[in-house]
């Protein structure tokens, strides 16, 4: 999309940024990471990390995932970079030009053709090029 808008509009400056998700996903993501190495971590120690936190004999779930070590960690650090990836997408896809919002994917709920966006582009710089020669007939 934005190759196609710069040739559509040579000398346009386009800036693309990441939509921020809400505060909550946000926090949960940063957790999640914790928690993987956290898995990884008591996996890979051993029975004696449970003595270490107060805890004498592991419960049968520790067994299992020791049973198989590569599977255990493989599992908690996929699972990890899915959910965080999920808590951290937004699904946005906004266009502004001049300041001015031309297609939400969050309100439309869809994402833009390129012929679609192409033409909102061109309404509004061609209503900001009327208005700014307005100006200047006025002024």
């Amino acid at each position: 999309m934005k190759k196609m808008l710069e040739t559509q509009f040579p000398g346009i400056d386009m800036i693309l940024d990441n939509y921020p998700p809400p505060l909550p996903k946000w926090l949960l993501s940063k957790v999640v990471p914790v928690f993987q190495f956290g898995v990884i971590g008591i996996v890979m120690a051993g029975e004696q990390i449970f003595p270490m936190i107060g805890i004498m004999t592991p419960s049968p779930w520790y067994y299992s995932l020791r049973a198989n070590r590569f599977g255990s960690i493989a599992t908690a650090w996929l699972l990890g970079n899915v959910m965080q990836s999920f808590l951290l997408s937004s699904g946005a896809f906004e266009v502004y030009c001049n300041g001015e919002l031309v297609f939400s994917k969050l309100k439309e709920g869809r994402f833009p053709g390129e012929i679609e966006l192409k033409n909102l582009f061109g309404k509004t710089l061609a209503n900001s090029r009327v208005m700014g020669n307005l100006g200047v007939v006025w002024s």
